[in-house]
């Protein structure tokens, strides 16, 4: 026979968060005297929560279950549906180059290290903050088809270019730290 500490009949519906041990009453054969013992219960948090996350899915899941909040309202928070959460989080699909800021944000932090490259760290800003290479060529007043070149490696940007780019990603995180 089996009390659990907790409330009446908790021991059948799985471990509780309320109880610390269980106590089993056992009954001898020969006197019918009850002996009781105590095994105290440890409850393991999460995987998601012990284990280093890996992909952006593992570190939103991490940061929901830290904040106790149910995919839905992580949805609504970065304006996506609930099964957008579920896929991202069990790496079904990528996270959307548009939703990228709201996740960072909802995060707290950015999972995405930034590379030391020149080109590879122009692709991580563009990336960080879910510009289209439209967006990026208007905000460095560049033509997007000379960035998709940059970026995709068909050419190098010349010196005079790649100071301009330098100094443009250099005013960024600058910019970056005060806000």
């Amino acid at each position: 026979m089996c009390r659990c500490r907790g409330s009446a009949g908790a021991h059948h519906r799985g471990i509780r968060k309320d109880r610390d041990a269980c106590t089993f009453s056992y009954f001898s054969q020969s006197s019918q005297q009850a002996h009781q013992i105590e095994i105290p219960l440890k409850i393991q948090p999460p995987k998601e929560l012990i284990e280093e996350p890996i992909t952006l899915g593992d570190h939103l899941r991490r940061r929901r279950l830290e904040l106790g909040l149910y995919q839905k309202d992580v949805a609504v928070q970065i304006g996506v549906t609930t099964s957008t959460i579920w896929n991202w989080e069990n790496n079904w699909s990528s996270i959307t180059l548009s939703c990228m800021p709201k996740v960072i944000e909802f995060l707290g932090y950015n999972p995405i290290p930034q590379p030391e490259d020149l080109m590879e760290r122009l692709a991580w800003y563009k990336q960080v903050n879910g510009l289209s290479l439209e967006q990026l060529g208007a905000k460095m007043d560049r033509d997007p088809e000379q960035l998709s070149d940059w970026l995709s490696g068909r050419h190098k940007p010349c010196q005079r270019n790649s100071e301009k780019i330098e100094s443009f990603l250099k005013s960024w995180s600058i910019l970056a730290r005060f806000a």
